[in-house]
């Protein structure tokens, strides 16, 4: 048995290195986000990451597999009933969910919706299903006009919410409970 004294995990989160065997299920046939990056945009270039081993889960144009990676390398399966963020964490974790989170298939409700329009002190714009490069194309120039946030959610259950880091700075991601965002001072 391997005994350790730490372990170091990296997640690329929303990196997706090929389809699985339920994409039919959450519309993502042919997904391969990482490869797709590779051949769209050019040759990586992720020393890093290749000598970890990279380059062994998948083909990627720049990144080649590793004969002796640094660490060990993985692509992961999930065995529970949903494809979010959120429960491929708690998977990891060793939290397998026999029941998905709720998906929010015509947006999220009006009791959430006014609790952000309250906490950030302004009306949102979208409440809608939409991937984030398509709600931000079809809503980035009214937020930047108006300054108000962009609210989607995309085939998961999680709450987006996009802005442009001139109009929303950074430093105001981080709500003050009584304060709210600190967008409308």
């Amino acid at each position: 048995m391997l005994e350790f004294q730490r372990v170091v995990l990296l997640v690329l989160d929303g990196v997706g290195c090929g389809a699985l065997p339920d994409a039919d299920k959450f519309d993502d046939r042919g997904a391969n986000t990482l490869g797709n990056i590779g051949s769209t945009a050019g040759p990586l270039s992720l020393p890093t990451l290749h000598g970890m081993g990279l380059g062994n889960i998948t083909p990627l144009v720049g990144v080649p597999p590793c004969a002796n990676p640094k660490a060990a390398w993985g692509k992961m399966t999930e065995r529970s009933a949903a494809k979010d963020s959120t429960t491929g964490h708690w998977e990891i974790g060793g939290v397998v969910m026999s029941e998905p989170f709720r998906v929010f298939a015509d947006g999220f409700p009006s009791e959430i919706m006014s609790s952000f329009a309250r906490i950030a002190g302004t009306e949102p714009l979208g409440n809608v299903p939409a991937s984030g490069t398509e709600i931000i194309q079809r809503l980035g120039p009214e937020h930047v006009r108006t300054g108000n946030p962009i609210v989607y959610t995309s085939t998961d259950s999680v709450f987006q919410v996009a802005a442009h880091e001139d109009v929303i700075p950074v430093e105001m991601g981080d709500p003050d409970p009584v304060q709210g965002f600190g967008i409308r001072e």
